[in-house]
């Protein structure tokens, strides 16, 4: 079967038509990391062409919008941005003129599970398998793409953003909803029961989500034990992210108690650039409600309030791009 991509094996899996979207789902095998096992679903959406029977797979960069890439948060994957019946952030991102891809993680949604699936964790997402994914859109679109990424997945790219996986030169944004490092649970940050936890731990491949009523999928015990490392201190990565210079929106919930707005803030705070926004979605600030964790993003008062919001910072940014690149010539 002939690849999608001149960069490294990449699968067409399926084509949908779903009411007036395309659905089409890439597999990519990017060989970049030591578990040549992974591979990673990317689906993107689009408006369906009615011109000429012409498929929407058929369209080239000239006729797509600014890339945006779409990255879940834990126990998630690629319907936390949309239904079957085309409804959520995604088909909405595509219906205003962008070309919308979703990405789900290790064992997530329709990415298998690797051989290593027991040990993934986020800096394996960031330093490995984010970049391979910002390759392929940026070359099937031919712009740099604007990352938006919910709870872990906004913790993903600011790894990734530290690492210097993802920098201006390969990104036009990154949009980072809940997503936070520095709230610490009491006696996990001593090291002889942080250490005796992370032991105990390693003896399981998954936390379920579905069991724990956390959502519709597993997270391997990997990132569990990363997170329990981070109880005491961020990855080197942090550091790091002072110096990224990547337009950054860091959007909390004023309501969200399990990533709160004061910790979301400090990784805010923590990164660089010259184009940077915080913005708290509560009351204070004249919002409808003191917004939750999900309901940033998912349900009808995040559609009125919280969407546009994004569209405002994307076309800003995009903009920007546009402008720095048009100086630059």
């Amino acid at each position: 079967m002939q690849s999608s991509s001149n960069l490294f094996p990449v699968a067409l899996v399926s084509a949908e038509r779903r009411g007036d979207l395309s659905e089409d789902v890439y597999l990519i095998k990017a060989n970049n990391s030591l578990d040549f096992t992974t591979e990673l679903a990317v689906t993107r959406l689009g408006l369906c062409d009615t011109r000429a029977e012409r498929g929407p797979a058929d369209r080239g960069p000239a006729d797509r919008g600014p890339a945006v890439v779409l990255l879940h948060g834990a126990f998630a994957n690629r319907r936390f941005w949309y239904s079957p019946k085309g409804l959520g952030l995604g088909p909405a991102l595509v219906r205003a003129g962008f070309d919308v891809w979703i990405a789900e993680m290790r064992g997530h949604g329709l990415s298998p599970r690797n051989q290593g699936y027991a040990s993934n964790q986020v800096d394996d997402y960031a330093r490995y398998d984010v970049p391979a994914i910002n390759a392929f859109v940026t070359e099937m679109n031919g712009q740099r793409p604007h990352w938006v990424g919910h709870s872990l997945g906004g913790t993903t790219l600011a790894v990734a953003l530290g690492l210097g996986s993802l920098t201006e030169q390969h990104i036009a944004s990154a949009a980072l909803f809940g997503s936070q490092v520095s709230r610490r649970y009491g006696a996990l940050r001593l090291p002889p029961l942080n250490w005796l936890v992370r032991v105990l731990l390693r003896r399981f491949d998954h936390i379920s989500g579905r069991r724990f009523k956390r959502g519709p999928e597993d997270e391997p015990m990997g990132v569990a034990v990363e997170w329990l490392r981070w109880q005491r201190r961020p990855g080197s990565w942090w550091a790091g992210l002072a110096s990224n210079q990547v337009p950054l929106l860091a959007v909390a919930g004023a309501g969200d108690e399990q990533d709160p707005a004061w910790a979301c803030r400090a990784l805010f705070e923590q990164a660089g650039g010259e184009l940077r926004r915080f913005v708290e979605l509560g009351c204070e600030a004249g919002y409808s409600r003191d917004f939750g964790h999900v309901e940033m993003l998912v349900g009808e008062a995040a559609e009125r309030e919280v969407w546009p919001l994004l569209l405002r910072w994307l076309q800003e940014a995009q903009a920007q791009g546009v402008s720095h690149k048009s100086h630059a010539a």
